[in-house]
């Protein structure tokens, strides 16, 4: 008896709910017997005598239905007393012990189910779908992304807290794209945001992200591919400072490193899909060389693929390139996301021959940009309209041209003013540094900060071409805006001023020294204009540099271009790499600049180039297709030391970026001294 007590108090305890199921059901069923005896016995002779089975069956619809009770007492004056009251007592018991407690017990399981379905305890059953762990403010710009993939798209969210402002500002995010794609479209599809909305489908659960079990409830071993991100957020905001001032003096993110290793176990066991991807947000050098060892250790090839993805350094080289060449900003913009013109790779057939010549004889769909070997394959990378476009042949229609490369070209001499930090300005740095070894002395920088901040930098003395360093508060408006001037006026040529949006804030901080800048640059544009009617104000381009996508449409009221958005960016490349994991070594060789070996110069970027400067005499009108093939022809023909060279497209001042998307064939061009040629080249 002891061993029984045992057993059950140790079920009860175990399974509460099964236990309260079971008393119901046993509780029932000994009653529907005794009431189904008792009323079999009671019946009185004649028309009213009736079976056991029968009074069964007039028991259970009586409790189901008290109307019911005319099929035992058809006449209550001629009834006895004895089964009247029996009927009324099993109709009241019946109503509590069946219909009351299976009703009340159905509804606290529904309760229940609901509960542990928003709390994410219920496993979800899913497959080739992407997985984001953890929260900051890149991540919504990620999902924000998905929505311009061609198929429909399944992202589980899993986050340690904060789950109903998550849920919040994914909606926000998907509805203002939403509207504003409507918008942009209704005269063309009025039922275009319906079916725009329902390309993405967001799951967001709260658990813990070190949680095995957590982990495969959201069927982490199906995903197609896994984020872990930087967790920006924690209780307070005391907290979220002190994380960041850890991150910021390189004591690394230990929460990034742990959470890796659990899904590595997981992504890297035999039971998980294959070619999962693992993309990994890193943000200092300590997490990175930890991240690097789990890779070398987990790293399975056609299993696990873990990429690392330092953010900052990548940000750094878009905004040094961006100081450089402001109107890479609107390229980047379109190549670097799921919308319009994008970046593609297929595996080719290694040949020895000249694999884009010989693609652009026989296609004008998609653009060929190079062939390398990565981990044992042979890739061709491409930009096109749409993936499929690259296997689309096309025959020529038009007869080639000719044009002449002007082989000396020089980039401009270029003037940067910098105002404010972030964590990246070290990476900002390096991408000017990286340019000017490429391009030689080219750029001179002007730095205009607070003093803390500056002396944290040692005043840029690292850096020969930091000219001058200004300490000034946000407050100093005249200080600024004087230093401004005659940084301006001492210079000859365009001068690219890069106003940085300090990321160490959080809240209602973030943003505000950049917007305070922006004002102050927009006055000193606006009062030379007044001065001077015939002031060219696209003589001083202004980079803004915004962490919150919320502050795009204050900034563009100013009538400032070249809005970066830099976690978007980091968002669209994360988004791709996603997709097409072999995609971030070609995103890597294209923001970096190298230095002029014996070979020639090694990686490959996006430039934009001055057309009266790039060729010797402009080309006339032509198509798409016939320049691309031209260019390229030119330089590599009877080059002792060849850059090959790809045409893009082109922007104009009047009417704006011209990427060659879709069929070559079909595009005119009419090129001006003063356009600029977008190009991919290796110098």
């Amino acid at each position: 008896m002891t061993k029984f007590k045992e057993k059950l108090s140790i079920f009860i305890a175990k399974h509460p709910g099964r236990t309260v199921l079971i008393a119901i059901l046993a509780f029932n069923i000994v009653f529907f017997l005794l009431a189904s005896a008792l009323i079999s016995s009671l019946s009185l002779s004649g028309t009213e005598q009736m079976g056991f089975l029968e009074a069964a069956f007039c028991t259970i619809t009586m409790i189901l239905d008290a109307g019911c009770i005319s099929f035992v007492v058809s006449d209550i004056g001629k009834s006895g007393v004895a089964i009247t009251l029996a009927c009324l007592a099993i109709i009241i018991i019946g109503m509590i012990s069946f219909t009351g407690a299976v009703i009340g017990y159905i509804t606290n399981y529904i309760s229940g189910f609901i509960e542990n379905a928003n709390a994410g305890n219920r496993r979800l059953i899913a497959s080739d779908h992407i997985v984001i762990l953890n929260w900051n403010t890149r991540a919504s710009e990620i999902i924000n992304d998905l929505m311009y993939c061609v198929k429909k798209q399944v992202v589980v969210v899993l986050v340690k807290n904060r789950k109903e402002d998550v849920e919040k500002e994914i909606a926000e995010r998907l509805t203002d794209t939403i509207n504003r794609e409507n918008d942009a479209l209704a005269k063309y599809n009025k039922t275009f945001a319906k079916n725009f909305e329902q390309r993405i489908t967001v799951i967001v659960r709260e658990g813990d992200v070190f949680s095995s079990k957590q982990l495969r409830d959201i069927s982490l071993e199906k995903a197609r591919t896994v984020i872990i991100l930087g967790d920006e957020y924690n209780e307070t905001s005391c907290a979220y400072q002190k994380q960041e001032q850890m991150n910021e003096f390189g004591k690394g993110n230990s929460q990034t490193v742990k959470t890796l290793m659990q899904v590595a176990d997981i992504t890297a066991s035999e039971s998980s899909f294959d070619d999962q991807k693992v993309i990994v947000e890193i943000t200092d050098d300590w997490t990175w060389e930890i991240v690097s060892r789990i890779r070398d250790y987990k790293q399975i090839n056609e299993k696990c693929n873990i990429v690392p993805v330092r953010v900052n350094k990548v940000l750094g080289q878009l905004l040094s390139q961006f100081s450089i060449m402001p109107e890479l900003n609107m390229v980047y913009r379109e190549l670097l996301s799921n919308k319009g013109m994008s970046f593609f790779y297929k595996e080719a057939v290694k040949k020895d021959s000249d694999m884009i010549r010989e693609y652009l004889d026989g296609h004008s769909r998609a653009i060929p940009l190079s062939f390398m070997e990565e981990n044992g394959r042979f890739l061709g990378y491409y930009a096109a309209l749409r993936e499929e476009d690259i296997d689309v042949a096309a025959d020529a229609k038009d007869s080639d041209i000719k044009v002449d490369i002007n082989g000396d070209f020089r980039m401009d001499h270029k003037h940067v003013i910098i105002l404010g930090h972030n964590k990246k300005i070290h990476d900002i740095m390096d991408g000017f540094a990286a340019f000017r070894t490429e391009w030689g002395d080219v750029i001179d920088i002007l730095v205009i900060d607070d003093g803390k901040s500056l002396e944290r930098m040692d005043y840029y003395k690292e850096y020969s071409f930091v000219n001058k360093t200004v300490a000034a508060d946000i407050f100093d408006r005249e200080l600024i805006c004087d230093t401004i001037n005659a940084y301006v006026g001492e210079h000859t040529g365009d001068t690219s001023i890069l106003i940085l949006s300090d990321d160490s804030v959080s809240g209602d901080e973030t943003d505000s020294k950049a917007l305070a800048n922006l004002v102050y640059v927009q006055d000193i544009i606006l009062k030379k204009k007044k001065e001077n009617p015939d002031f060219d104000e696209n003589t001083m381009d202004m980079i803004v540099e915004i962490i919150d996508p919320k502050h795009h449409d204050i900034v563009s009221s100013y009538s400032v271009n070249n809005v970066v958005i830099s976690n978007r960016y980091i968002s669209k490349m994360i988004t791709q790499i996603g997709e097409k994991d072999y995609l971030f070594d070609f995103y890597k060789d294209i923001l970096t600049y190298d230095t002029d070996t014996a070979e020639g110069f090694e990686s490959k970027e996006v430039y934009a180039k001055r057309v009266s400067r790039f060729f010797n005499k402009v080309p006339g009108k032509c198509t798409a297709r016939q320049l691309i093939k031209a260019v390229y022809t030119a330089s590599v023909e009877g080059k002792e030391k060849a850059n090959p060279t790809i045409v893009l497209g082109y922007i104009n001042k009047k009417n704006g970026m011209k990427l060659f998307r879709g069929n070559q064939d079909n595009i005119e061009v009419e090129l001006q001294p003063d356009d600029l040629l977008i190009v991919f080249s290796n110098h």
